[in-house]
């Protein structure tokens, strides 16, 4: 039996025959019958049919709808763990056939248990090279790829599998939360690390709220991943965005699951931090390159734009007639949703849209803004606001003035991400990751 899950974006104004959900943003028409069925699968009683199984499916596929399984096809000792293993020690979870790859380590790594073998590569060649070794060695249906730096807890597991009722589900990601700790780095990394993509569980897919899962922690099945030749061992850095992209082009399925949370020990020191950041930047432009439009620093449509140019220009009077001439028009094309529904989305989508320029800002295209400001007086303002107002926003949403005080290492952090960037696109000549995406309204029949 399966349960379904309403996104957070989920909103079903007026007779309940109009869904606005999922990530990005759809908007689907349902029949009287159709209205009932989600009514049914909401309340766990909805009946199973292959029509009512296609329904769903468009909801789950568009991130608008998470399923929760009762039950799983797979149990632990259908898992083996690889972990991929550089100049450190690490220590395998209890209970699992582990097969450590030691990637050309100084020092041969030793591995205590009888579960545990070591493969040892005579050079180091890089993460995908290691965790292809260790997948080529697996004999049971699902691999867990885990990091050495990554602490699982008892139960870890159990939530992960069951998404594997779903057959088209290839691969499932828990939470990558930053490890407690004492020191300033550590807790800035329980806010800010870039593994954690946060508490709600959502579809994989470029260009929705959770486009990638890091390799740090993972489950797959093993035919899925052979069929698209593993991991790009071409790849030092963004191998484990690149694979879980090629799957869900090959229309595999995949997961994120909070319900399952891992620890991931920060580096030693805010350099070593921030080496880490410009190592993922530098990752943007191969990956751009292999998957056009899918690292677009920016993702907006033109009209959001237009507002936040305008607002940038300080025209604040036209930037609101341009703001309120968007909702109408929305308010004509969306003529099944009421109208404060649809301001309530311009308004949204203006906001999320002046949020997204502010990390291009401090992000992708810091160097030519800081330029910028110094060429130009009038632009000063709105790039110092770029940097300030969205950690006072979250300051004033979490009523704690910590988001407020970790601006500069913040901005220090997504600065190291963009000098990589920059390295990327230069060493590569792919300027992918620096061109903003911009869209319009969707006609009638995409809808």
């Amino acid at each position: 039996m399966t349960q379904y899950r309403r996104d957070s974006s989920w909103r079903q104004p007026g007779d309940g025959r109009v869904v606005l959900a999922g990530s990005p943003l759809r908007m689907f028409r349902v029949s009287a019958g159709g209205a009932h069925v989600l009514a049914a699968a909401l309340s766990g009683d909805q009946p199973d049919t292959e029509i009512v199984r296609r329904l769903l499916d468009r909801f789950v596929d568009a991130g608008a709808l998470h399923p929760e399984h009762e039950t799983a096809p797979f149990t632990a000792a259908d898992v083996t763990v690889v972990m991929p293993v550089l100049n450190a020690t690490p220590t395998p979870p209890a209970g699992f056939r582990t097969i450590v790859v030691d990637d050309g380590s100084a020092h041969p790594i030793a591995c205590d248990g009888d579960d545990v073998e070591v493969l040892r590569l005579p050079t180091n060649r890089g993460p995908a090279a290691a965790r292809n070794a260790g997948l080529a060695e697996v004999r049971t249906p699902l691999v867990a790829f885990l990091d050495a730096d990554v602490v699982v807890t008892d139960g870890w597991l159990e939530p992960l599998l069951s998404h594997f009722a779903d057959p088209a589900v290839t691969l499932v990601a828990p939470r990558v939360a930053g490890a407690p700790g004492d020191g300033m780095l550590a807790t800035y990394e329980q806010r800010h690390s870039p593994l954690d993509l946060g508490d709600e569980p959502a579809r994989i897919a470029p260009g929705t709220r959770v486009s990638y899962v890091p390799a740090a922690a993972m489950l797959c099945r093993v035919d899925a991943l052979r069929s698209v030749g593993g991991f790009d061992e071409s790849m030092r850095v963004g191998e484990d965005v690149d694979l879980v992209w090629r799957l869900i082009t090959a229309g595999q399925r995949a997961r994120y699951e909070p319900a399952t949370v891992v620890h991931h020990r920060p580096r030693g020191s805010f350099a070593a931090m921030l080496r880490q950041r410009q190592g993922y930047g530098r990752s943007a432009a191969p990956l751009a390159r292999q998957h056009p439009g899918a690292l677009a620093p920016v993702r907006m449509s033109a009209w959001s734009a237009g507002v936040w140019a305008l607002l940038a220009l300080r025209r604040p009077w036209l930037a609101a007639a341009l703001a309120g001439g968007t909702a109408a028009a929305l308010a004509r094309k969306l003529k099944d949703v009421p109208a404060p529904e649809s301001v309530r989305l311009t308004l949204l989508g203006h906001l999320a849209a002046g949020r997204q320029l502010a990390k291009g800002v401090t992000r992708a295209w810091w160097p030519i803004a800081l330029v910028l400001a110094i060429l130009v007086r009038r632009s000063r303002l709105p790039l110092l606001a770029a940097v300030l107002v969205p950690s006072c926003v979250d300051a004033l949403r979490q009523r704690s003035m910590q988001p407020a005080l970790d601006t500069p290492l913040l901005l220090a952090d997504e600065m190291a991400y963009g000098v990589g960037v920059w390295q990327g696109v230069v060493q590569q000549r792919e300027p992918g990751p620096l061109l903003p995406e911009f869209t319009t309204w969707p006609t009638r029949g995409e809808r």
